[in-house]
């Protein structure tokens, strides 16, 4: 089966506009088939969640965490949740500020203490191309971090498996996926 879907959303239930509501409708009229929910953990009010239970939604919904790591300074790692599987994204490394050889000294420093499946190459959903190369060893993903209504649908992955949580972290885990971009 053919699905799109983004894998690094927020929502008010930390720093974003929309509602998990909102949120879901607005990705659903864009066309995409699932959203991994990924607040900041510093900022998530406990049972937020709770409300993704109650949605009437066709789409495959993740809940996960934009963790906070220390590794000479703070960066952020998306930890989404499946049925069975984890997956760990290293969120964009071009707002790290950093010569690329420090980023991906700092990536590389990350996945010694976390299992890191992914890197993302993009930032708040604009392309960050000088990140899309071997010297990262792991798949590039492109998401919008979307806080708000503006950010929702800039980029995405798509790929073909079976619709259902642990075969989308697996396609991407494998890098059986493709990036996209608006316009």
């Amino acid at each position: 089966m053919h699905l799109k879907g983004a894998l690094h959303v927020h929502t008010t239930c930390s720093d974003g506009t929309l509602s998990i509501g909102q949120t879901v409708s607005v990705y659903a009229g864009l066309g995409f088939d699932f959203i991994a929910l990924t607040d900041h953990d510093y900022l998530l009010r406990g049972g937020c969640y709770d409300e993704v239970k109650t949605l009437n939604t066709e789409m495959i919904v993740f809940t996960g965490l934009e963790l906070t790591i220390f590794e000479k300074g703070y960066l952020h790692v998306n930890r989404i949740d499946g049925d069975r599987e984890i997956l760990h994204v290293f969120n964009h490394p071009a707002e790290l500020d950093l010569p690329l050889a420090k980023a991906i000294a700092r990536i590389k420093a990350v996945a010694e203490r976390l299992p890191i499946d992914a890197v993302e190459v993009t930032t708040k959903g604009f392309r960050t191309p000088e990140y899309e190369i071997d010297d990262i060893p792991f798949p590039k993903i492109a998401t919008d971090d979307a806080h708000t209504i503006q950010g929702c649908g800039r980029a995405w992955v798509e790929m073909d498996c079976a619709r259902d949580k642990d075969s989308i972290i697996r396609a991407i885990k494998n890098n059986a996926f493709w990036n996209c971009y608006a316009g």
